[in-house]
């Protein structure tokens, strides 16, 4: 059992040090402090999903899509199928160097139902190496265009649910700098985002507003809600999506009138297909 009251019970020391969570000498600052309430604030959010999957397979695969040194796969496994006989995290990160210290680390802590894979998107949809369906797919703090990948990915691979939190959405707001004098004569809309911050805050918010749009129109009960406090993080947005096998009759129409009227129309294949 950890001394530290902020640790969970079964949380592996090691595992946190090797995060560098913990210290070498096992304590935390507020830097960690804060790294680690917000891990664990969403790992709060994604236990009761993984109870629901597990309850009706045991093998239920959970993959974490731009996992990068995969802080929340690690903590997912140690916390959660750890304690269990089956269940697999599966983390797929496109740089080659972070795949392998993942693998050496999960190896180093005896996970054994870990696995990581050095795929692209494209190469994640069509790998023999991952089931056709997957049961969770999460994706935190991928950035940019990264969570719109997860998102693809969890569409094919028709997971049951998506767990979403985006970071640095650039994409949109630099369609809307780049196309700013065409929407002046086009929208008053265009005010929203005349200045370069509000380009940049109004961008975030409607990439937001297209995912959520988007897995709506694919049949997905979506839930957008804040995951920590702002003094701990600014990349705060909490994206849950349960399938439902129920399109929001209106989602697709809605979002391709926003494109339009938007003038985002260069954007349509990432967020219609």
């Amino acid at each position: 059992m950890s001394l530290i009251p902020e640790i969970k019970p079964n949380q592996s020391i090691e595992l946190l040090k090797a995060l560098h969570i913990l210290t070498r000498d096992g304590k935390l600052n507020q830097d960690t402090r804060r790294k680690l309430k917000q891990v664990y604030h969403l790992y709060h959010f994604i236990e009761p999903l993984l109870e629901e999957v597990m309850a009706e397979n045991e093998h239920a695969v959970l993959v974490d899509h731009g996992a990068g040194k995969s802080y929340l796969g690690f903590i997912l496994y140690d916390l959660f199928m750890k304690q269990r006989a089956g269940g697999q995290v599966i983390g797929i990160e496109t740089r080659a160097e972070l795949v392998e210290k993942s693998r050496e680390l999960a190896q180093q802590l005896g996970f054994e139902r870990m696995q990581f894979l050095h795929l692209s998107v494209e190469d994640s949809i069509q790998s023999k190496v991952l089931p056709e369906k997957v049961d969770i797919v999460t994706a935190l703090h991928a950035c940019n265009t990264a969570t719109d990948d997860a998102i693809r990915f969890g569409l094919e691979k028709e997971a049951q649910f998506m767990v979403l939190v985006p970071c640095c959405q650039a994409e949109v707001a630099e369609v809307l700098r780049r196309h700013k004098n065409e929407s002046f004569g086009k929208t008053p809309l265009s005010e929203i985002w005349r200045h370069p911050i509000h380009t940049r805050e109004f961008g975030s918010q409607i990439t937001n507003v297209l995912r959520c749009l988007q897995l709506e129109a694919h049949g997905y009960q979506v839930t957008v809600t804040e995951l920590v406090g702002w003094e701990h993080s600014m990349k705060n947005e909490l994206i849950i999506a349960r399938y439902k096998n129920s399109p929001r009759k209106n989602a697709q129409l809605r979002l391709e009138q926003i494109l339009h009227e938007l003038n985002l129309e260069d954007l349509r294949s990432r967020f219609v297909y």
